[in-house]
């Protein structure tokens, strides 16, 4: 017995050594930390770019692929009897000359009105777009470790840029497409619930890997024998050198340069990073070492392209039977045609594209193109803690808007902050930015490419994305306009892949508007009977083809035993589906006959997606797939709590040039971020919602809506002309008892005029169409009530009852009702600034107005405040939501502000003259009110309201899942993909059990927890254990038997008998 135990300590002494070695080496990072003599600091990739049109030039687009000899005839035929005598087709000199195209690049001399409505006739001729150049700006900004989501410093410069003339107190402006992301949001952080930094305790750092494929365990891939071999991958960015070390010979196997520079290398290191994660073999390694790289030079060492360099290089790439294609550029102009049309036709070809989906978070609305394409796998950036970089841009997608919904974008989210990829002339260097998740993304999809040659039938643009999608791993408390599907998972993805069925899917692949924070924004307000529709816009995707179309019509399908009869729902969709990609928008309202009840409704949308077959005599394709659709359906609130806001009437970039309501953010003079209350007005939208009010979206005209359902209409920053009906109706409404706020900005034509700014490249001026806001079609708005603003620009600190406020390029109140109440402060002149260059106060000018219309007994009130950046998180600097707050209780409870009851009447002088319209401005381009008429800009047609059409109900009696985040099930061949197993698994990435993945649903629940969870396991076990050890020491103890113990005095006396040594026992 003794023995036995002796035995069985020995054993698990050992156990008990070996746990208390996992548990160290679960806290360190199984990787040898980053060598700091071999590596670079730490940087992050800030991108910056600038667009700009090219004075008489224009991208002639065919509608087919022709020689050069074909395209100049056509051309010549279209201008031969044109005033366009003087024009060139300016050659190319890149390697696209050698092979037919479907467009020429077309410089006129003079008049090109004339000629380009000729070309625009041309039965050959797609269409006529203006030629642009794009600039990019790349700032490698130093920053601490640990520290690499902070705003950088402002100090440091970029590494190149286009030169500009221009000093620090010149308001001429360079024109920057995007907003650099040196800049430090003072609202955005940890202080809101669905922020993924708050309610967090304190944790281990993780440690940072020294090589990125390791963090997503790329090595047991390579194991299988899977390292990129048989698959083309293209790099557009900035060049490679040919001798580069960390390249195995022969991989490269093309290089091209499309721009005017006489050299193939990379002379500012982007490129080499970029192609280096994807693909190299040594020190920091890439993904796919054994792929064919094929680079492509289309930026200059000044950091300049063309659309028409990218067009080229885009058709070279088709013609080169591509496969993967990394591009870690974007802007926001989803409106170069040229350019999104080439992206379609690209992925139309069977080539995956992965792309950047910027830098410009935390802001939202801020996605880049091409990355926000349905067709593109969009990627955003996390750090190694697997939360959302600040750096990285947020969803959702501004192509719908005003009428409609954004998408969902990101698509997935990858390591994206403290990644090591190779250096210039060799070594590592450690980079961060959205710029560099693109390349983790494509480097994956490179080395899964290859590790699926034998199935190359099924693999294309959506099934890719299909299987990254349905692998992902959601990150805990972030929402799905941050994270997309979430957190890429490449093992998953292989076995994904491996068992894929060619299907249908969709992005989300559920609505359930009660599921917070994952669908924020639509699970912070419930519905009710009367409010406006909520359109969830839906992304199918269609791996069985690159074009399909939708069977017969989506069918609603309520739950009869979850009251799904208490929702309708409509549909609008793609009527046809390409390429490998269409939408389904859904609209989702409350039946009338559920106006009073409150509770949770169910039901589900099945369509079927139908692909004709590539091969002859072989039957189309099908999938059908489920939408299922969660609501809370409270009863209707009081119209003091219902706020509309009105989003028909703010216009964005692009296409036109709408300047940013803040002057002194020079670095970003464009509004793009669509104005949305979940995009830039996010923050103010949550306030509200905070405060018990309830905000629905207009986004049809003001002829639309029912007045007697809202206590406030709420206008800001608006762009837009208004319709002399809405103007009629407006007063009508207002005289019946609804409320007006309207928050404006500055609008003054000499200052338009001087923030005008010259291309010298192009020498061409662009001008604003409009002001901050467009304060000429307000003041008509306003004309019925007696009320208008001014064309000052003023900007200055001021307080207001015990509130700091700013005032940041704002407008004065110039006409209000003697009646009314009007607030003044003394600010700055910035106009006055602006054009003289000098500093000039404008003493007690009216900022703020409230006013109660007595037109009749329940007449409504109406604000005035001249400034929307404090409501704007943009260039947010002292917000103002308590004054909204303020005001609204005035509006909806006529509740007057004690800070405004003891104010002295003030009128106000008749104001010389108004605002007017700057002369030759181009906004009728771009409005849906107003259009040219032989220059004179006249209103178009009031449209109808939108009718929407509810799909008729097919009630069925099933039990919903209790969590709708996995019932889409990934159609499967059925075989198992097992994985060897490695030493260098990680407890924070994945258990890999063989076969489990065809099980699991398309979206699966599979929720990314915290690494530091594996912590509390191991010590409790480890505890557990050591009590163990001490029983049974105890229990041994016991069983001895005992000795009998000699007396201190008799031992010693036998110590001097028989010397110091004593016999035993």
């Amino acid at each position: 017995m003794t023995r036995c135990l002796n035995v069985f300590n020995k054993h698990f002494l050992l156990l008990l050594a070996l746990v208390f070695h996992l548990m160290f080496i679960s806290c360190v990072d199984i990787h040898p930390p980053i060598n700091c003599n071999s590596s670079s600091p730490l940087h992050r990739v800030d991108v910056d770019f600038t667009t700009s049109r090219i004075n008489n030039e224009y991208i002639v687009t065919f509608n087919g692929y022709f020689k050069s000899q074909a395209r100049r005839r056509f051309i010549t035929a279209a201008l031969h009897e044109t005033s366009s005598t003087s024009w060139i087709i300016i050659p190319r000199n890149n390697p696209a000359k050698e092979f037919p195209s479907d467009f020429d690049v077309v410089k006129f001399k003079g008049n090109t009105d004339t000629g380009l409505d000729a070309l625009k006739d041309h039965p050959l001729v797609k269409g006529v777009t203006p030629h642009k150049k794009v600039t990019r700006t790349l700032k490698y900004t130093k920053v601490n470790d640990g520290d690499d989501d902070d705003d950088d410093d402002d100090n440091d410069e970029p590494i190149s840029s286009a030169p500009h003339n221009k000093t620090d107190k010149d308001w001429d402006q360079t024109f920057h497409s995007s907003r650099p992301i040196n800049r430090k949001s003072l609202s955005l952080g940890t202080a809101y619930w669905h922020s993924p930094n708050r309610h967090r305790s304190r944790q281990l750092k993780r440690a940072v890997p020294k090589q990125i494929v390791s963090a997503l365990q790329a090595e047991i891939l390579w194991s299988m024998g899977y390292t990129g071999t048989g698959v083309k991958v293209a790099i557009f960015d900035t060049g490679l050198a040919s001798d580069h070390p960390h390249f195995k010979k022969g991989r490269i196997k093309d290089r091209t340069n499309w721009t005017n520079e006489k050299t193939l290398d990379d002379g500012l290191g982007h490129g080499t990073f970029v192609t280096g994660v994807i693909s190299s073999s040594n020190e920091c390694l890439g993904f796919a070492p054994d792929a064919d790289i094929y680079v492509f030079r289309v930026f200059t060492n000044n950091q300049v392209s063309y659309t028409s360099w990218f067009l080229d290089a885009f058709n070279y790439a088709i013609l080169k039977k591509i496969n993967i294609l990394n591009l870690s550029i974007g802007g926001p102009d989803f409106m170069d045609h040229p350019f999104v049309d080439k992206v379609w036709e690209l992925t139309a070809n069977n080539v995956i594209m992965v792309s950047a989906i910027g830098n410009d978070g935390p802001l939202y609305g801020t996605l880049n193109n091409p990355a926000d394409q349905m067709d593109v796998i969009g990627v955003g950036g996390i750090n190694f803690e697997n939360q959302i970089a600040r750096f990285s841009s947020r969803g959702m997608t501004t192509w719908e808007l005003p009428a409609g919904y954004g998408r969902v974008k990101p698509d997935i989210v990858t390591y994206g902050s403290s990644v090591r990829g190779s250096a210039l002339k060799g070594g590592c260097r450690t980079l961060s930015g959205t710029s560099v998740a693109s390349p983790v993304v494509a480097g994956a999809v490179t080395l899964l490419a290859s590790a699926v040659l034998d199935r190359k039938d099924i693999l294309n643009p959506a099934s890719m994305k299909q299987a990254l999608m349905a692998s992902a791993r959601r990150l805990p408390d972030v929402n799905m306009f941050e994270q997309g599907f979430g957190k890429l998972d490449l093992l998953r993805a292989y076995q994904t892949l491996r068992t894929y069925k060619p299907q249908a899917s969709l992005s989300p692949s559920y609505i359930d508007l009660t599921e917070c924070p994952y669908m924020w924004p639509y699970c912070t307000q419930p519905i009710y009977y009367g409010g406006m529709p909520v359109i969830v816009n839906v992304t199918i995707l269609n791996g069985m083809g690159v074009s399909g179309v939708i069977v017969d019509k989506p069918k609603w399908e309520p739950y009869s035993p979850h009251f799904g009869s208490n929702i309708e729902v409509s549909f609008s969709y793609s009527q046809t589906l390409w390429p490998w990609s269409g939408y389904l928008a859904v609209s989702i309202s409350v039946a009338k006959s559920a106006a009073s009840w409150e509770g949770i409704a169910q039901g589900q949308v099945t369509l079927t997606v139908e692909t004709a077959s590539e091969e002859e005599d072989v039957d189309s394709k099908k999938s059908t797939i489920k939408l299922p659709i969660r609501v809370k359906i409270i009863s209707t609130p009081p119209k003091s709590k219902r706020i509309l806001w009105d989003q028909y009437h703010n216009l964005r970039y692009p296409a036109g040039y709408f300047p940013r309501d803040n002057l002194r953010m020079k670095n970003d003079p464009l509004d793009w971020n669509g104005d949305h209350i979940h995009t830039n007005f996010k923050d103010m939208y949550q306030h509200l919602r905070n405060n018990g009010y309830f905000v629905e979206v207009l986004g049809s005209p003001f002829t639309c809506f029912d007045a007697s359902q809202y206590g406030t209409l709420l206008l800001v920053d608006a762009e837009e002309e208004y319709f002399p009906e809405e103007v009629t109706k407006l007063k009508r409404d207002v005289d019946n008892g609804l409320s007006l706020i309207i928050f404006g900005d500055w609008y003054n034509v000499s200052v338009m005029k001087k923030v005008k700014f010259y291309d010298e490249n192009t020498r061409q001026w662009w001008m604003p169409d409009t002001g901050g806001a467009n304060i000429p079609a307000i003041n008509d708005l306003l004309s019925p009530l007696g009320m208008a603003f001014s064309d000052q620009v003023l900007e200055g600190d001021f307080s207001m009852g015990d509130h700091d406020m700013y005032y940041a390029s704002g407008t004065s109140i110039a006409r209000f009702p003697d009646a009314g109440i009007l607030v003044t402060h003394t600010l700055k002149n910035q106009g006055y600034e602006v054009l003289k260059a000098e500093t000039q106060m404008a003493e007690n000018v009216p900022i703020l107005g409230l006013y109660q219309t007595h037109s009749k007994l329940s007449g409504g009130r109406v604000v005035l405040y001249g400034d929307s950046n404090c409501l704007d998180t943009s260039h947010l600097q002292k917000d103002c939501f308590w004054l909204l707050s303020a005001l609204l209780e005035y509006t909806a409870y006529d509740n007057l502000p004690s800070m405004f009851t003891s104010l002295d009447k003030i009128r106000l002088p008749s104001p010389a003259e108004l605002p007017d319209r700057m002369e030759g401005n181009h906004l009728h381009r771009y409005s849906k009110v107003i259009e040219g008429n032989l220059g004179t800009p006249i209103s178009r047609p009031l449209p109808p309201c939108p009718s929407l059409i509810w799909a008729p109900p097919h009630p069925i009696n099933k039990s919903a899942p209790t969590n709708l985040y996995q019932p889409q099930k990934l159609m499967s061949v059925g075989i198992e993909a097992p994985l060897p197993m490695m030493k260098k698994e990680r407890d924070e990435l994945i258990d890999i059990k063989p076969g489990l993945l065809p099980e699991q649903p398309l979206n699966g629940p599979i929720v990314l927890q915290e690494s530091s969870n594996v912590y509390p396991v191991l010590a409790f076990i480890g505890t557990g254990l050591v009590v163990l050890f001490l029983l049974n020491q105890y229990y041994q103890s016991r069983s001895r038997p005992k000795r009998k113990r000699t007396k201190p005095r008799s031992r010693k006396f036998q110590q001097l008998i028989y010397g110091a040594k004593l016999p035993g026992v």
